[in-house]
């Protein structure tokens, strides 16, 4: 027989999960057919992280069908059609769908991770330097070696501007696949993986701005300056309101890209903006207020300083991710996939790709790079007394995170488009991220699903969200 403590509990739990359903007040909340068929299990999957690999995936396939298909010609004149933005003679952004979506619609993506880099700095592993360490080491060795590999094999040749493109990982796609083999991955190296991923992406976005830029604009660039400036006196002056931060990040986005550096840098200055600790504490709490919602009479202003009152104990970042996260993973990164991964496949393109010293330095780099890198630097760290291993480890397990981290898919073409200025090379770069990030994927789930793991820990048996 259950305890009354227990059975409080259990009652309890019941009640957080039965406020986290939709209410029954919404349509996908109600009993609809339409919203039990469709609406609440597409709500879910947009919850669960497989979810964006999912579609990810699915818009790779079709942009690889559509692009060997007979209606080759339309998915091309589809990306270099054009799109003209005109304010009389003081502004004219004319430029290609496919450029719209690889420097307008990734700047999205970019604040989405820039949001990500906030909230770990300040609240998540980044900001404990000893559990920061050994992933952030990995990320290291993983960016490092796949770059040299890659530079030793093109030096010279006309594919030796792709040193950054297998220093990527994708966390979408990494993280999936962990989600996919539950408990065969313990939670701290689910935790390992995704900060190592988030470091990764700190340096990717650091190569971006630095080696990936064309001639720079010194007025547009003192502009771009200038605007940070202003955000920084409007967060000092803790001032919040969404709409104005809205037309500041429009500003510097285009700032940026007038200056020559990549405007999707924008999106990631942003999201380092954003408040990443709510701005009330969860214990305080209006008791005017109280009284006003227990009686049950709420006027306009008691309402929205209800709404205040608890919105404010969400985070900014938290608050902008939860909204953001699903356009992101469903929406912008597999439109970003469909514009960038249809390459030809013809068996004179697959011959050239094979031959291409930018293919074998793509797939050496992400496949062998990567995992030679992150578990030969994790093995220095932890062989040096530096650091050591998560809680229930094991270093078979840390070379399926190695592999796993080899999948380099989104930043690793949004780089190749950087990168290269003819398509035949840049073809031959997507063929190669293709092929090494399928072999990544692959080597690493067989590898974390056939190694065992250490006694786990008791963080370990609570699980870990990415298990749900």
């Amino acid at each position: 027989m259950d305890s009354p403590k227990a059975s409080e509990t259990a009652s309890d739990e019941t009640n957080l999960t039965s406020s986290l359903q939709p209410s029954p007040l919404t349509w996908i909340g109600s009993d609809r057919r339409l919203a039990r068929r469709i609406g609440r299990p597409m709500l879910r999957f947009s919850q669960v992280p497989v979810g964006g690999g999912i579609v990810l995936l699915a818009a790779t396939a079709v942009a690889l069908i559509w692009a060997n298909s007979p209606w080759r010609d339309s998915y091309h004149e589809l990306l270099e059609s054009h799109t003209r933005i005109e304010f009389g003679s003081l502004l004219v952004l004319d430029e290609q769908l496919e450029d719209w979506i690889n420097d307008a619609l990734m700047v999205v993506f970019f604040f989405v991770v820039g949001l990500e880099i906030k909230r770990e700095l300040v609240v998540g592993e980044l900001r404990k330097p000893a559990a920061a360490a050994l992933p952030a080491v990995a990320a290291v060795g993983g960016m490092v070696v796949p770059a040299v590999i890659y530079a030793v094999i093109n030096a010279g040749g006309e594919g030796a501007d792709g040193w950054g493109i297998p220093m990527a990982t994708d966390i979408a796609f990494a993280v999936g696949v962990v989600a996919l083999l539950g408990r065969h991955v313990p939670g701290s190296l689910k935790v390992f993986l995704l900060t190592l991923a988030i470091v990764d992406d700190i340096g990717s976005i650091a190569v971006i701005a630095i080696f990936y830029t064309s001639d720079i604009s010194l007025w547009w660039l003192a502009g771009a300056g200038a605007i940070v400036a202003l955000l920084i006196m409007m967060r000092l002056a803790r001032f919040w309101y969404t709409p104005v931060y809205l037309v500041v990040g429009v500003a510097f986005w285009l700032a940026l890209f007038k200056s020559g550096i990549h405007a999707t840098i924008a999106g990631v200055v942003m999201g380092m903006f954003a408040p990443a600790r709510p701005l009330m504490s969860r214990t305080r709490f209006n008791p005017l207020l109280q009284g006003f919602l227990s009686e049950g009479s709420l006027s306009v202003a008691t309402a929205r300083r209800a709404l205040f009152e608890v919105r404010e104990r969400v985070s900014v970042v938290d608050r902008i991710s939860d909204v953001l996260r699903p356009w992101t993973s469903l929406l912008i990164i597999p439109v970003f996939a469909l514009a960038n991964a249809g390459v030809e496949l013809s068996t004179d393109a697959l011959d050239d790709a094979f031959r291409s010293s930018t293919t074998i330095g793509i797939v050496l780099g992400l496949v062998i790079g990567k995992l030679t890198g992150v578990v030969l630097f994790t093995w220095l760290a932890v062989r040096l007394g530096f650091c050591e291993l998560p809680n229930g480890a094991t270093w078979p397990k840390i070379v399926g995170i190695g592999a796993v981290a080899g999948i380099g898919f989104t930043v690793s073409l949004f780089i190749t488009n950087l990168a290269f200025e003819s398509s035949e090379i840049a073809d031959e770069a997507k063929i190669g991220i293709l092929i090494a990030s399928t072999i990544a994927a692959v080597a690493g789930a067989v590898i974390l699903r056939t190694s065992k793991s250490a006694l786990p820990s008791q963080s370990d048996l609570r699980g870990n969200p990415l298990d749900n």
